[in-house]
């Protein structure tokens, strides 16, 4: 230091003589404009001459002599001067000195760094938050940042002054914290940073660098000053000014990477990367790479190292290196698809090792590759292999019927590849026939609210090749941006008249035109031409579809799109045994149709919407608008980032509707059975059930009380059925009956048929093919026969169903027709809910009677057919033809080919304003077949399930899925529908379906009977436990229903909706969650007293033991009488004493559940109304004195161990009331007791 040479006197203690040497003819501006000011005066004497001839080489000169006296023998010295000179550093760094602590000098450190460089002294750097003034903590934390980048980084600064190192500012501080994350990225680096500082010693390439020397024929770069580089690869971008959370900052054009979260680089941050550098965290640690692949999928890069202290170069050593480095672990930038294989060999021998699976990572979203676990040796040569898919792999097939080969391929002017691959060990041949062909954009028009485009088929190729389907060369694209997270893209025909999907959607009526509150941004790829969506906030492709292939002729449309991630859930109705998807090669079929669950079979609804959970834990969803078997020309998506993924799911119910609120009653636990013998059955049933105090709701009728099936028809088996259920409604209990929409056509006097010809309700054919209806055959049986119940099933069909008509519910005149069949039934017998089952349409013939289908065959069995069950039979399997007509509410006439998925759909709104008509009341409708907008007026169930293990879980599932399609009402047949149910199995699932929302055991004709009393002492007295739990928890039951109702939430979800930055809960589906707040836990295997639970972090307490715990994997005893509860700390569930019914339940006192969260405090709602009451006044209008509620038992979970006698309640006015109260300190319950205390209205 102070080798200027530094002096405090001016010249020397005598003053300097008046000669030419300090008094020169011409000056320089320096300082004071004299030569000897703070320093030696000219004329003195040094050995190398006068020092007026010498002066500026003084530091230089002591350099020289420092480095002579090599004071630390053979190892290097680390020598910083002040004062320097060209050559001096050879030997030595340099720091630019005495600077400030302020704005203006950590600005001015990155130009005096340039400088140096290229002056030759590479080790540079300035004191960090400055040598003179006090720092403020704000520009200490940002030099602390930049500093950990000058290659000489350290902190110093003057006596007298405030400290500054990074501990000064406390352990918790941010300043600390951040000094830390970037000296550990530092440190991590030193690697690089050292091979760096090898390339300029030898080759005198600079360490520090600007931007203009790596990109110098970019002359924006010449003025960049705020940056700078580590060599060629590391860009550093620091914040400069104060105040600032951005930076403005050039990137010039290669490809870079987001050091912190390894994201190709797309917006201005702190720290990209490109090419290849290396990482070690201590000398001794493990080493590792860095590799950052280019636009050419290249990377390049060296490392130098030594034993970092011996004087010369000394890398021989490697060969025999003593702390046995190893490089464990390789970071790939750059690979956008998961290799299926990754292998290691080791040159020269030959010797290959194939890496398992769980040393290689795919990170989709970020496009990286992680290799671990490698422990290749410092000095040894390999080679690291792995097999980057092409994109053309990722484009659509060709020709996804079966049996393709290169002839079918080429003919459809598709690329033809025989592609060999090592997979899990195998090697596997993929023969793949891949689209080549899409549209390019032509025109293009856009406003602050969305885009027109206008696109062309490629015609270099041939069309897609399917005969009878032409490809449409010219088309039209819309894009709105309906609101800040929803947007949609719809692609027509502008020169046909096309039929589009008659369901309305809540869109807002004024779309999101500011782009800077939008969530997402879109961008078109002109050829071939795709819409790309990304997440603003992490740049997250959630849609893009800008890859060859896109396919539009007139019966035949595909679209590709690759995913966000490879977690996807939804996609309906067909049976999953996940939840998350699974993406390896899978193929599911939507078309409604009479289809029991099974896998990969194509049930009763038909949902196009899945929600795709990205890796950053945002979700999106994807309502694909189509009713056919196949093709989407409307494509809506939902981009919402919450943290929680209910509260997302609100985007894509806001636009299908929010669920429907059911009647309160309709909550408690429902008994059905196909089979009942007559009305004395139901009655015998009924008084069981009371007799063993097992709480139960509702009672059904399924066909059996109908005449030979027919609606609305009384058996005269069940003649007493009226007085039964008037009876039974008079001690609270409800009564639904089943409908099917198939109305029997052979009836001499049957004023359903009649009154439905003579209005034109019924489904026929075109008027140029026929006025007849279009015939089918269900279960109506021709009037006169008697039913062999020993034929078989086609015989019984042909022999004994009688031809059958299906009312067309999208004609006004049909849902006056049906009301009014409703109404005149109710008139002979009361019900509160309607069931309509077979409404996918199922007919028991394929087509129509004789099975001659009229009109275009294409439509039948089309150019492609969907992957569904019975695809060889073609579209009309157990349905209707597909060229029937319906016509629309406007009169538009359609093919029963485009709305056939939505038959169930038309069905129920008309049924659900039938029944509110009817009864005045709010009631139930529970449909088989669903739609998109379909939970706005029913429920549903999951169909005819059977009795077996595997059904249990995979109703968890189907009500989750059901929860993404908004729909809230919903459960599997307790116990199964098909074949004899076990004992345990039975017991074990009425345990878990007293969680379902929609909680009803139902079997099918033939099997023994499955209720609660039917079993013995033992099960009655399980299920009567498990159904006091739930009506005791019924009033948060119904809460989560109105918040479904009103917000858009979901009731059953599953336990990622809460957590969803835990990704350990993005794979659990045996577990679900009431809302927020209860956890379920089932056993869902034959045997098992243990089950394995997940608790996610947060505090719970055990329902059973009021108990509070908090875990990950738990091991949960579960005995036979038992299921796991446990409710979520923070939360307040409201509750009431349990009853045989609602209609008494409902008069007991409301209590709450209090569980304190870790920070001791919990909070929730209560919403009651009468809980039957129609539209408005569920809110509006005052409660019946009958509905009035008064507050009872507060519990307090987790209110620790010192004892508390006293607590106070303030009431809406203000006033305080004292409550008595006793506490359980063992438990850590606090009960809290009042009684009439006040009462609550709404």
């Amino acid at each position: 230091d102070m080798n200027e040479v530094a002096n405090f006197k001016q010249g020397s203690n005598k003053g300097c003589a008046k000669n030419k040497l300090n008094y020169p003819p011409y000056t320089p501006k320096i300082l004071d404009d004299l030569m000897y000011s703070k320093t030696l005066c000219m004329d003195a004497k040094q050995a190398w001459g006068n020092h007026y001839d010498v002066h500026s080489l003084y530091g230089y000169s002591m350099v020289l002599a420092t480095e002579k006296e090599q004071v630390f023998g053979s190892n290097r010295t680390l020598m910083l001067t002040r004062s320097s000179f060209p050559g001096v550093g050879k030997y030595s760094g340099h720091w630019l000195g005495d600077n400030g602590a302020n704005w203006n000098d950590i600005k001015w450190a990155i130009p005096g760094m340039l400088e140096f460089g290229l002056f030759g002294v590479p080790y540079i750097g300035a004191d960090i938050c400055g040598f003179f003034d006090n720092s403020t903590e704000e520009l200490c934390r940002r030099w602390m940042q930049v500093g950990a980048f000058y290659p000489f980084s350290r902190n110093h600064n003057a006596e007298g002054y405030m400290p500054q190192d990074p501990a000064s500012y406390g352990a918790d501080s941010m300043l600390v914290k951040s000094s830390k994350h970037y000296l550990n990225i530092r440190y991590t680096l030193l690697p690089y940073l050292y091979t760096l500082f090898y390339k300029a010693h030898t080759t005198g390439e600079t360490v520090v660098r600007p931007l203009l020397h790596e990109f110098y024929s970019d002359s924006a770069t010449w003025d960049v000053d705020r940056q700078f580089l580590w060599g060629k690869h590391l860009l550093i971008t620091p914040v400069l000014e104060p105040g600032m959370d951005r930076v403005s900052a050039y990137i010039p054009d290669a490809l870079w990477y987001d050091y912190d979260t390894v994201r190709i680089f797309s917006t201005p941050h702190q720290l990209p990367i490109r090419s290849i550098t290396s990482y070690l965290t201590h000398r001794r640690n493990p080493m590792g790479l860095i590799v950052t692949l280019d636009d050419n999928n290249q990377a390049a890069g060296e490392l130098f190292w030594d034993d970092g202290d011996s004087r010369g170069i000394l890398t021989l050593f490697l060969s025999s290196d003593p702390n046995n480095l190893k490089f464990e672990k390789i970071t790939i930038m750059g690979v956008p698809n998961l290799p299926p294989t990754v292998s290691v060999t080791h040159m020269p021998s030959g010797s290959a090792t194939q890496l398992p699976s769980s040393s290689f990572y795919h990170d989709a979203t970020k496009q990286v590759l992680f290799l671990s676990n490698l422990g290749l040796s410092l000095g040894e040569s390999y080679t690291v292999q792995f097999d980057m898919i092409s994109d053309e792999l990722q484009r659509f097939d060709c020709h996804p019927e079966d049996n393709a080969d290169e002839s079918k391929c080429k003919a459809r002017g598709c690329l033809w590849q025989v592609i060999h691959m090592v997979f899990c060990g195998l090697m596997i041949t993929f023969l793949i026939c891949f689209v080549d062909y899409g549209y390019t954009v032509t025109t293009t028009s856009e406003t602050s609210t969305g885009m027109t485009l206008d696109i062309t088929r490629n015609m270099k190729y041939r069309s897609s090749g399917r005969p009878g389907s032409p490809d449409v060369n010219n088309l039209r694209v819309q894009i709105w941006y309906h609101a800040s997270d929803m947007l949609q893209f719809k692609i027509w025909d502008p020169t046909a008249d096309r039929f589009e999907v008659p369901v309305p959607l809540s869109v807002p009526s004024t779309p999101e035109a500011d782009e800077s509150k939008r969530l997402y941004k879109v961008s078109v790829t002109q050829n071939p031409f795709g819409i790309q969506v990304v997440r603003k906030s992490t740049g997250t492709k959630i849609w893009d579809s800008a890859v060859p292939g896109f396919t539009f002729s007139d019966l035949f449309i595909q679209v590709s799109t690759r995913l966000s991630s490879n977690f996807v859930y939804g996609f309906g109705e067909t049976e999953h045994t996940t939840y998350r998807h699974d993406l390896n090669y899978h193929t599911w079929g939507m078309f409604s149709k009479d289809q029991p669950p099974g896998y990969k079979m194509n049930c009763y609804g038909v949902h196009p919407f899945y929600m795709g959970l990205e890796d950053t834990a945002d979700a999106h969803g994807v309502l694909l608008l189509n009713s056919n078997a196949m093709g989407e020309k409307c494509i809506c998506i939902s981009a919402d980032s919450k943290s929680k993924v209910d509260k997302g799911l609100m985007g894509i119910e806001q636009l299908i509707g929010r669920p429907v609120l059911p009647a309160y009653w309709s909550l408690g636990f429902q008994l059905c059975r196909y089979g009942y013998a007559d009305d004395s059955e139901i009655e015998e049933l009924y008084r069981g059930m009371k007799a063993a105090r097992i709480p139960y709701d509702v009672q059904y009728a399924d066909i059996d009380y109908m005449e030979r099936q027919l609606d609305f028809v009384l058996d005269s088996q069940f003649q007493n059925l009226p007085r039964l259920v008037d009876n039974m409604r008079a001690e609270g209990m409800r009564f639904i009956f089943i409908l099917d929409p198939a109305i029997s056509g052979n009836e001499t006097v049957y004023p359903a048929f009649t009154r439905g010809k003579a209005a034109d309700v019924f489904i026929k054919w075109p008027s140029h093919l026929s006025n007849d209806i279009v015939w089918g055959k269900v279960w109506p049986d021709f009037p006169g026969v008697v039913v062999d119940e020993n034929v078989d099933w086609d015989t019984a069909v042909e022999i004994y169903r009688a031809y059958t008509a299906f009312p067309d519910f999208f004609r006004t005149q049909t849902a006056a027709w049906w009301k009014q069949e409703i109404q005149d039934f109710y008139n002979t017998m009361k019900f509160d809910g309607l069931w309509i089952d077979m409404n996918e349409p199922a007919s028991f013939v394929h087509g129509t009677v004789g099975g001659k289908c009229l009109g275009n065959p294409l439509l039948e069995n089309p150019p492609y057919m969907p992957p569904l069950e019975s695809s060889h039979m073609g579209l009309n399997h157990k349905t209707l033809c597909m060229n029937s007509e319906q016509i629309l509410s406007n009169g538009k006439k359609v093919a029963h080919y485009d709305v056939h998925n939505l038959y169930g759909w038309s069905h129920t709104k008309p049924t659900f304003d039938a029944l509110l008509e009817v009864t005045g009341k709010r009631g139930i409708v529970v449909t088989r077949s669903t739609y998109p907008t379909s939970g706005k007026w029913a429920g549903h169930w999951l169909g005819d399930n059977n009795s077996s293990w595997d059904q249990l879980f995979k109703s968890i599932i189907g009500m989750m899925e059901f929860s993404l399609f908004g729909i809230s009402y919903t459960g599997a047949d307790i116990c199964g529908f098909f074949n004899p149910a076990e004992y345990e199995m039975c017991l074990r699932w009425m345990q878990l379906g007293a969680f379902y929302p929609y909680s009803r055991n139902h079997n099918g004709k033939g099997n023994p009977r499955q209720d609660p009393v039917a079993w013995n002492n033992t099960f009655a007295e399980v299920s009567r436990d498990v159904l006091n739990i739930r009506y005791t928890l019924l009033p948060y039951l119904y809460l989560l229903m109105f918040e479904a109702h009103t917000k858009g939430s979901t009731v059953v979800r599953p336990v990622l909706h809460e957590f969803v930055k835990d990704k350990a809960t993005w794979d659990i589906y045996k577990q679900f969650l009431w809302g927020p707040a209860l956890l379920i836990t089932p056993a869902l295997d034959p045997g098992v007293t243990v089950v394995e639970g997940y608790l996610p972090d947060a505090r719970w307490y055990d329902y059973h033991t009021n108990v509070g715990k908090r875990a990950t994997k738990v091991s949960m005893d579960t005995p036979l009488e038992h299921i796991n509860l446990h409710v979520r700390g923070g939360y307040i569930l409201p509750w009431q004493k349990p009853e045989n019914n609602t209609f008494y339940s409902r008069k007991n006192p409301m209590g709450l559940i209090v569980a304190l969260s870790d920070s001791g405090t919990a909070q929730g709602s209560v919403f009651w109304d009468d809980g039957e009451g129609i539209g408005d006044q569920i809110v509006q209008n005052a409660l019946d004195p009958a509905d009035h509620l008064i507050l009872g038992v507060v519990r307090v979970w987790g209110a620790g161990t010192v004892k508390i006698t006293g607590a106070t309640l303030t009431d809406k006015d203000g006033l305080t009331h004292s409550l008595s109260v006793t506490h359980d300190t063992n438990t850590e319950v606090r009960s809290v007791f009042k009684f009439s205390l006040f009462i609550i209205l709404f």
